[in-house]
């Protein structure tokens, strides 16, 4: 049977954890509350089962508890955040509050993040740029997974993008948050801990054969979304955060599965624009709910981002991970 908790109290378990696991104040802050929140909207295999992983790799130094992003490199409406090998999540706060910034004073802005780590949910620090009137878009690069498109060994990861558009009040924002494979591996970390099958065409194993088998899964290679195109997309992305901040590719950095490797030293991109730098945010609204109303003139048509304005008071949490993460909080 699931158990029920509220938001607050999720949070302040995994707060606990991480600060038990050598996190400093602010990185177990920001990390708990990204993951009760990715649990909340839906995205569990960003949420709390990605608590133990981390611990582990504070544990292990894997990641820097001790670690404080700050910006290294500027001009303009361009910055560069060194996440110095700790947790993404404080250097993704950092730059949010920069992009919100350059991007008032600049009309536009691209934040780079280097020496990061794993950083959940894209979705989310989009999401609350948009609710400033930002349009904003986030990218990352992760561990290998999938193959280049026409090869066979994982070298690219499965590079997450996400954006997020402002609406009219009292609308949320419209936000899109996808990986490019075919499934996010986290959903496939999760069924493997909790002993469960997978779709066939989500994954190959390590022999390169189709699998159900969501263990055999995590040690061979991800699908990408839509074949080669997908996998285009994905060193898009690969290049795109790499190349601009000096971080490492996904092939470069040790599998998240392992509680033992290196610090991974992975990129984050953020790309906010201003509406009113271009055509006036006026005309922004009005294209941007033309759009949508055509959409919803289809019953069957579900608004992205919609269900995120909607927070459930209560998080339904397996018995097993529930155990774990009090287990976590007070060992």
């Amino acid at each position: 049977m699931p158990e029920h908790m509220t938001l607050t109290e999720a949070r302040a378990l995994a707060e606990a954890a991480l600060l038990r696991a050598g996190a400093g104040a602010d990185a177990a802050r920001s990390t708990a509350a990204a993951l009760a929140q990715a649990e909340a909207i839906g995205q569990a295999g960003h949420g709390l089962s990605r608590l133990s992983q981390y611990c582990a790799f504070l544990r292990n130094g894997r990641a820097d508890g001790a670690a404080r992003p700050h910006v290294v490199r500027e001009r303009g409406g361009a910055a560069l955040i060194d996440a110095g090998n700790g947790l993404a999540y404080p250097a993704l706060s950092l730059a949010e509050t920069q992009a919100a910034l350059r991007a008032r004073a600049f009309g536009v802005t691209f934040i780079g993040i280097t020496n990061s780590h794993h950083s959940g949910a894209m979705g989310l620090p989009v999401a609350r740029l948009a609710a400033q009137g930002l349009v904003a878009l986030a990218f990352t690069n992760s561990p290998a997974a999938m193959p280049v498109p026409g090869g066979r060994a994982p070298l690219l990861g499965t590079n997450p993008v996400a954006a997020a558009f402002p609406r009219a009040t009292p609308h949320p924002p419209l936000v899109i948050d996808l990986a490019l494979s075919t499934v996010a591996r986290g959903k496939i970390m999760r069924a493997a801990q909790q002993g469960e099958a997978i779709p066939e065409g989500w994954a190959l194993d390590a022999d390169g054969n189709a699998t159900t088998d969501a263990k055999a899964a995590l040690h061979g290679a991800m699908l990408a979304l839509g074949g080669d195109k997908g996998a285009a997309l994905a060193l898009v992305v690969e290049l795109l955060c790499v190349a601009l901040t000096g971080a490492a590719f996904g092939f470069e950095a040790d599998s998240f599965f392992e509680d033992e490797g290196n610090r991974p030293r992975l990129a984050q991109a953020i790309l906010a624009v201003d509406p009113g730098a271009l055509a006036g945010s006026t005309v922004y609204l009005e294209r941007i709910e033309a759009l949508i109303a055509m959409m919803t003139q289809d019953s069957q048509v579900r608004v992205p981002g919609a269900k995120r304005a909607r927070l459930p008071a209560l998080l339904n949490l397996p018995d097993a991970l529930a155990a774990t993460l009090r287990r976590l909080a007070t060992d």
